[in-house]
């Protein structure tokens, strides 16, 4: 007889999530300081999307694999368990190695490794909320996790800032030219990833398989293979609601790559007039482009509860149509945006979108999917995710100067209206109840 789940307490939600906090960090140290590095150490301009490729590639390739292998895991630590210790031992590794790099493919090659470390540790992380809390607490789950990565994407997009503020010379670099505000950030960085994981290894255990789980689990197929075979049949039995979330997925993850390569082009040209990449100009629009990311993640810090609130109250597939409508309508009308102040305010739909994407699909996707799968569809779902970015690394271009007259302000209102056809496609989703196949016995959280 399944025994329900505890409802957990808000700050045992929090201490379950923190882990998350450090990994966020690790992105956004990645999103704002790889370029630069790479920049650095003397990549040429038009090889960055090659060099960028680690994080699609190492995410379609690894997070259905291990989330596969988590849903057979039976140790004593649990199944989630050794994965996030063993990423995030391995993602603390590359962070604190990366600003020593001394060549473009020496940082690309600790790139690909701290990827695959970060995707090592994320679909298990997923699945281990799903596999803790109540359907009736997902939504404060993963939009508790949406608040951790505003919250670490801030931080990390701002340290340099602060080590600036508090002494530190923005223009001493050490002998491979990469600045030293950067090398402390890494280190900061890699203090915080393993230290937020091992926080929520000590304060939030896993709920013990039963005896029967446990013998299925032994009685299964084990090895690569297997792993494989578990995959191709997850994809053949993939519930109608998943199917129905890959056109929100597709169009929402193709708009947001757009906009992280764009972003500082389209601000030198529509708030600085230039898009000569040794202007001050140029200078200035990436400063702010890295302010507005900055606070767009912000904004997603401290609207996720409230967001958590309103999915559990209005359903989360409305909610996030909004969010997804709010940031394309922001998108578009930013290029017309000439004054550095005023285009903040746009990115007050982008951070609510942001936040909304980070938690809301998975509120929709975990209450679709049986719970002895869960690993291995949320890594099937993260494929949603790096496919729309790894077609548009391939397909943009091929269009961008024919279709887009070359212009990075083209490129961002395709964005925006990306994301509002991501919002029209939400409202099509429809749910079913998943099927359980097992019995989860819930012990007393204490």
């Amino acid at each position: 007889m399944k025994i329900p789940k505890i409802k957990l307490s808000f700050w045992q939600i929090i201490n379950m999530n923190f882990g998350f906090f450090g990994l966020q960090y690790s992105f956004g140290l990645q999103q704002a300081n790889m370029s630069p590095i790479y920049s650095y150490l003397g990549a040429e301009e038009s090889k960055l999307p090659y060099l960028w490729l680690a994080g699609p590639i190492t995410g379609l390739i690894i997070q259905p694999i291990i989330g596969a292998m988590s849903d057979k895991t039976v140790s004593k630590w649990g199944r989630r368990t050794p994965y996030f210790l063993i990423g995030a031992i391995f993602c603390s590794l590359c962070l604190f190695i990366m600003p020593y790099s001394s060549s473009v493919w020496a940082a690309a090659s600790v790139l690909w490794i701290l990827d695959a470390s970060n995707n090592i540790t994320q679909e298990p992380y997923r699945a281990f909320v799903s596999d803790k809390l109540n359907e009736d607490q997902h939504a404060a789950g993963f939009l508790t996790q949406s608040a951790f990565t505003g919250l670490g994407q801030t931080l990390s997009y701002l340290t340099p800032t602060l080590l600036i503020f508090f002494g530190i010379s923005k223009m001493a670099v050490n002998d491979n030219g990469i600045p030293i505000t950067t090398m402390i950030a890494f280190v900061i960085g890699s203090c915080v990833s393993i230290g937020s994981i091992l926080w929520t290894l000590k304060t939030t255990k896993e709920i013990p398989l039963t005896m029967e789980e446990r013998e299925r689990i032994r009685k299964s197929p084990l090895g690569i293979k297997s792993t494989f075979v578990d995959i191709w049949k997850a994809l053949k039995e993939m519930p109608k609601t998943m199917k129905l979330m890959i056109p929100m997925m597709f169009f929402s993850w193709y708009a947001m790559f757009i906009y992280w390569i764009y972003i500082a082009k389209t601000l030198s040209k529509s708030v600085y007039g230039t898009t000569s990449v040794g202007t001050i100009g140029f200078r200035n629009a990436d400063i702010l482009s890295g302010q507005v990311g900055a606070f767009y993640n912000f904004i997603a810090f401290v609207s996720a509860f409230g967001l958590a609130w309103m999915a559990k109250k209005y359903g989360a597939k409305y909610i996030h149509a909004i969010c997804l409508s709010l940031s394309g309508i922001g998108l578009v009308i930013l290029p017309s945006i000439q004054n550095p102040h005023y285009v903040f305010i746009p990115m007050i739909g982008m951070g609510l979108s942001w936040a909304s994407m980070m938690g809301n699909p998975y509120v929709m996707l975990a209450g679709s999917i049986p719970p002895e799968r869960t690993g291995v569809y949320m890594g099937i779902f993260n494929m949603f995710i790096v496919i729309p970015m790894l077609l548009q690394n391939i397909t943009m271009p091929l269009y961008y100067k024919s279709w887009l007259g070359d212009d990075p302000i083209n490129a961002m209102k395709l964005a925006g209206i990306m994301l509002l056809l991501s919002a029209f496609f939400t409202l099509f989703i429809k749910f079913e109840k998943r099927l359980i196949h097992s019995t989860i016995t819930n012990p007393p959280v204490h």
